[in-house]
């Protein structure tokens, strides 16, 4: 069976898209190839990190990428995870079946440490949500 080649794609790179990243690669093992990127690069959110870290997914290692590399590759699926990406989502060379899903941005997030948090596991869990239900639709 031919692997699926999904890409995550948003605004900096640094939250959302991280984060689907990191449950696809733990949901899917090795039946999926999957990366992240951004229309502009930035760095990985402590926060995101940290939501993370919480459910036993560690971006740690994680950097942000710009999207620029990931073009011509043969892609499957690119998914949307913020409005702005989906507006500034390029044409890709190959067929590619695109998504698109709208997480608020948890990185605008306002308050302390740990109000902060707070929206980032509730972004965190709904995506989680969506790359379970992309994984059975993907049915691998």
């Amino acid at each position: 069976m031919t692997r699926r080649r999904v890409l995550f794609l948003c605004t900096h790179n640094s939250a959302r898209s991280q984060m689907a990243e990191g449950f696809l690669r733990a949901f899917a093992g090795d039946r999926v190839d999957v990366e992240s990127a951004g229309t502009e690069e930035t760095r990985v959110n402590p926060l995101a990190i940290r939501a993370m870290a919480e459910v036993g997914i560690d971006l740690s290692g994680h950097r942000s990428k710009s999207l620029d590399r990931f073009l011509e590759a043969p892609w499957d699926e690119v998914i949307t995870v913020c409005d702005g990406a989906n507006e500034r989502c390029p044409l890709f060379p190959r067929s590619v079946r695109r998504r698109h899903w709208s997480f608020e941005d948890p990185s605008r997030a306002t308050g302390d440490d740990e109000e902060r948090l707070q929206v980032f596991r509730r972004v965190r869990d709904e995506i989680s949500g969506h790359v379970r239900t992309l994984l059975a639709a993907l049915r691998c």
